[in-house]
C-alpha cells in the first residue's frame, strides 16, 4: 500500500481515538516533502530533507510508555523524587524518544509511488542527553544513503538528530534503516 495523505490521516485518527497523539501534543504538519518513488529517493540521497514540527513530552505520555513497556524506573515515573535526582526532573525514556522517529518522519516526508514501505531497524542509537519532562522536541532529518536492493527495491538511510529547545546537546542520534518496494 503505498503511503499517502489518505493513509496518513487514517494513522493520526487512530492514534487520537487511542490517546496516543493526545498525550504527546503530535500535530500533522500540513505538507510534509513528497518524494516520487524509488527514483526520488534515488535523487534525494545526501540531501537535508527538513525539520519536523516541535511535540511537547508531558509526564502522561512517559506514564503511558512506562505502563506499556513495563519500565517504572523512578527518574520517569516518579517528578517528586526526579526533582532531586541528577537531572532537576522526570525525564522521558530514551526508547520512547525513538519511538517517535516513523510518525515524526512523515511529518518531514513522506514517499508516495511505491508497493510498500517497510521500517529495517535503527542503527548507531544514542541517547546523548535527557529529554526532561515538559520539553519541546524536534527531529532533524537527512538522507545519508539509498542502495538498490533486490525485488524492484531501496534501502534508505534516515540521520535523524532530535533536538530538545533550549539544551546543546541532543537527546537522540540514529539512523534509521528503511526499505522501498516499487
Amino acid at each position: 500500500m503505498p503511503i499517502t495523505q489518505d493513509l496518513i490521516d487514517t494513522v493520526a485518527t487512530d492514534a487520537v481515538s487511542t490517546g496516543i497523539i493526545s498525550e504527546i501534543g503530535l500535530a500533522l504538519a500540513p505538507t510534509p516533502l513528497v518524494i516520487l518513488g524509488l527514483n526520488g529517493l534515488r535523487e534525494a540521497q545526501g540531501t537535508d530533507l527538513g525539520v519536523s514540527p516541535w511535540i511537547t513530552i508531558g509526564q502522561d505520555a512517559i506514564d503511558a510508555f512506562a505502563r506499556v513497556t513495563n519500565d517504572h524506573q523512578w527518574i520517569h515515573v516518579d517528578p517528586q523524587r526526579a526533582a532531586s535526582g541528577p537531572f532537576g526532573a522526570a525525564i522521558a525514556h530514551g526508547f520512547l524518544t525513538i519511538s517517535l522517529s516513523n510518525s515524526l518522519l512523515w511529518e518531514v516526508a513522506v514517499v508516495t509511488e511505491v508497493q510498500a514501505a517497510l521500517n529495517m531497524g535503527v542503527n548507531k542509537v544514542r541517547f546523548p542527553a535527557p529529554v526532561r519532562v515538559g520539553s519541546r522536541l524536534r527531529m532533524h532529518v537527512s538522507l545519508s544513503d539509498v542502495k538498490d536492493i533486490k525485488d524492484n527495491g531501496v534501502e534508505t538511510i534516515y540521520h535523524l538528530v532530535y533536538e530538545c529547545e533550549g539544551e546543546t546537546k541532543p537527546p537522540c542520534v540514529a539512523d534509521m534503516v528503511m526499505r522501498y518496494y516499487g
